[in-house]
């Protein structure tokens, strides 16, 4: 019985117990304590009870100061957790007194107390609010182990009245805990603990606990902190692209055709057909080579633009290039029912841009086939347009040139060549990407970035440059991590991963180009000042070597030389190229208004194929140190192969009016007799010998003259028994 009791007045609040041992030598007053405790109480310490045996006598309580202190304990509201451990602690202490008489009160002290009782209102308020807990020291043990012992494991436990009508500590505990687990009049009784088994201690709530298990799981509170060091990162080597120089440079009609194929001219004339069937009841009839016509147009109006698109046919502006080629009516009906997709078949589908989305995938299959560098770019390009029909799939984005219309997100190399593109709709914007749950927590930026990474041919020797719309702690990271690519981009301060760098304020102190840098985790954090304070993250690349920069300085007014670290220099030279794509689309741009919202992006589909061609043909000119034509060249080289190749000699329009040659004054050179594409002189179709009046310079033999020549490539050529000219000129 000894060992159960002790156990019970465990539960009272103990706070060490070689202070205790020390107290209970040398003894204070009741008064002197309670004039200590009145100054700076954190928590009361009470002496233990020693246990009498049931043959001794019994000492007599003192029932009135425990009968006083319950009614004001009653009287106070929302009493503090050490206030509730001491009353449920002299509970306990009266009820086994008064009932099972094995325990008493040996200290005197509470006893003396009756001759002057302490207000216990007055003096818990006077108290600082101390929040504790009592837990078990052994955080292993949980709280319904506390409540019971196996009786097989203490054969000595015999039940008493007390046991079962008292109230007990335990008890209170488990009914404020668990009320659902209430104690009945026909439930079992309870059992002391045995001595050591089980002890409790209290743990101030603001302060963790020192002795838990650092096994046991950490809780929700702990949060694990990146440790930050002022030290820089190693460079990765990015390896320098290769690429085969060809034999020889192909036509550009052969580099556009690379991107927009053969077969996506087809899918435009059966869907055109289809369209105009379902809208007018009868298709309009197109063919592919008709549909070839109309781009060569569309190609040509780009680069001579016109106020309005009838002014190309109009006899007081009329142009030949365009006109010559198709009547102004027959453009509009196929400007008109021009389509990509079935309607019927589209109509529940969650892909919004379902008009246009067949192109939009042809057309990215052929750029993922283009060989890349090892260094990419991610931005975002918008497609101008400010009509209302195409809903919210309209953006506002203020800072860009057109501000209104469709927003795509691309990857592309540093030369401006677009190898992946992504349409944005919103949240349903990734329909038809497969993502994990762990990039379906990231944010927008970070999954648009992971989505176009994923299609990168050599990860592991790449590295990927993003502005601070995509850029974040945890997408460096997870780059890395999941798909081995490294990434370098600007970031805004509240994505750094909470890197302490200086503040704006303390870093423009030190002068322009002075930096302060942090890593951790492999992940270099940076903040420069040029003419603000910019912020970047990289795990690809340091702040060594630092370099040069020139900027103007408004002091000097002169240009001066700042320094400059090493990742913002190679974030300057790779992250241009999606601006520099779309600085080549909007040089030449197809005219693309229209009461059709999908009209713009099949404009921008047709640009995009140019420049990346265009780029594509500047490439390998440079492996073969050709000197390169102009954009605007290759535009319109295009354009007359689509209006020509594979097809016979256009005899469409009316002849040009008959006007009065001028007067000649002076000298004036004869001007050059243009040369047919190269597509066009060898596809072998059309080419027929034209008798002419005034005899013309062969163009393939330097000193020829002939009457005869090609009536589709408009050229002189040798035609007899000795010179045979037009045959050798048709033939590679």
């Amino acid at each position: 019985m000894e060992e159960a009791a002790y156990d019970v007045h465990q539960l009272i609040v103990i706070k060490e117990e070689e202070k205790w041992k020390s107290d209970q030598e040398d003894q204070k007053p009741p008064q002197v304590k309670e004039e200590q405790e009145g100054k700076k109480i954190t928590e009361l310490i009470f002496n233990p009870v020693p246990v009498k045996s049931e043959d001794e006598e019994e000492k007599p309580q003192l029932p009135e100061l425990h009968h006083n202190q319950t009614k004001e304990n009653r009287d106070f509201v929302g009493p503090e957790p050490d206030q509730q451990l001491e009353s449920d602690g002299e509970d306990e202490t009266s009820d086994s007194s008064s009932e099972s008489s094995e325990t008493d009160v040996s200290d005197g002290n509470w006893e003396e107390s009756s001759e002057a009782q302490m207000d216990a209102k007055s003096f818990y308020g006077a108290r600082p609010r101390t929040l504790l807990a009592l837990v078990p020291e052994n955080p292993q043990e949980s709280d319904g182990d506390l409540s019971d012992d196996d009786q097989v494991e203490d054969p000595d436990y015999q039940p008493t009245q007390a046991d079962d009508t008292g109230d007990s500590s335990f008890e209170s505990l488990d009914e404020e805990e668990a009320p659902s687990k209430s104690r009945s009049s026909t439930q079992p009784p309870r059992k002391k603990s045995r001595k050591g088994k089980r002890t409790l201690k209290t743990v101030p709530l603001e302060q963790p606990n020192d002795n838990a298990d650092p096994s046991s799981t950490p809780g929700p509170n702990k949060s694990t902190k990146r440790i930050w060091k002022q030290e820089d990162i190693d460079e990765f080597q990015v390896l320098n692209s290769k690429f085969e120089p060809p034999e020889a440079v192909p036509s550009p009609f052969q580099y556009f055709k690379m991107l927009f194929t053969d077969e996506m001219i087809e899918h435009i004339a059966h869907h055109t057909n289809l369209y105009s069937a379902q809208e007018l009841g009868d298709p309009i009839k197109t063919s592919p080579e008709e549909i070839e016509h109309f781009l060569a147009i569309l190609l040509f109006m780009g680069v001579f633009n016109f106020p309005s698109l009838e002014d190309y046919w109009h006899h007081e502006s009329r142009f030949d290039l365009i006109t010559d080629i198709m009547p102004r009516r027959r453009f509009q009906l196929l400007r008109r029912y021009i389509h990509f997709n079935d309607n019927q078949q589209c109509s529940e589908s969650r892909d919004r841009f379902y008009k246009i989305r067949p192109l939009f995938e042809m057309l990215r299959e052929q750029c993922l086939l283009i060989p890349s560098t090892h260094k990419h770019s991610v931005d975002e390009v918008m497609v101008a347009y400010k009509g209302t029909r195409a809903g919210t799939l309209r953006q506002y984005i203020a800072n860009k040139p057109d501000k209104w219309g469709f927003k795509l997100f691309c990857r592309g190399s540093s030369s401006g060549i677009i190898h992946d593109l992504l349409l944005y709709q919103g949240a349903s914007t990734f329909f038809n990407v497969a993502l994990s749950e762990e990039e379906q927590a990231l944010p927008l930026g970070a999954k648009v970035v992971t989505t176009l990474c994923k299609t990168i041919k050599e990860p592991q020797m790449s590295v990927v440059f993003c502005d601070h719309f995509f850029t974040s702690f945890n997408l460096v990271q997870y780059l890395h991590t999941a798909l081995g690519v490294k990434c370098i981009g600007t970031v805004r301060p509240n994505r750094t991963g909470g890197a302490p760098l200086m503040t704006d304020k303390d870093l423009i102190k030190r002068g322009r180009g002075a930096c302060d840098f942090r890593a951790a985790e492999g992940v270099l954090a940076v903040k420069w000042f040029d003419n603000k304070c910019v912020n970047l993250l990289s795990n690809a690349c340091g702040i060594m070597p630092f370099s040069t920069v020139k900027r103007w300085s408004k002091e000097s007014r002169a240009k001066i030389t700042i320094p400059c670290p090493s990742l913002i220099s190679a974030y300057n030279e790779h992250m241009g190229g999606i601006d520099l794509s779309d600085m080549l689309v909007h040089l030449y741009k197809t005219p693309a208004k229209s009461r059709r919202w999908y009209f713009p992006l099949f404009g921008y589909i047709l640009d995009l194929c140019i420049a990346n061609s265009w780029l594509l043909y500047k490439r390998d000119s440079s492996l073969l140190n050709e000197k390169p034509m102009s954009l605007k060249r290759f535009r319109l080289a295009v354009a007359h192969s689509l209006n020509q190749f594979n097809k016979p000699a256009s005899k469409v329009g009316r002849p040009s009016c008959s006007s009065p040659p001028p007067e000649k004054t002076g000298y004036i050179p004869r001007p050059s007799r243009p040369k047919p594409q190269t597509d066009v002189r060898y596809d072998n179709v059309g080419h027929w010998p034209l008798h002419c009046e005034k005899r013309g310079r062969c163009n393939l033999c330097p000193k020829g003259v002939s009457r005869w020549k090609c009536e589709k490539c408009n050229v002189f050529l040798c035609l007899n028994a000795n010179q045979e000219c037009f045959k050798f000129y048709h033939q590679r």
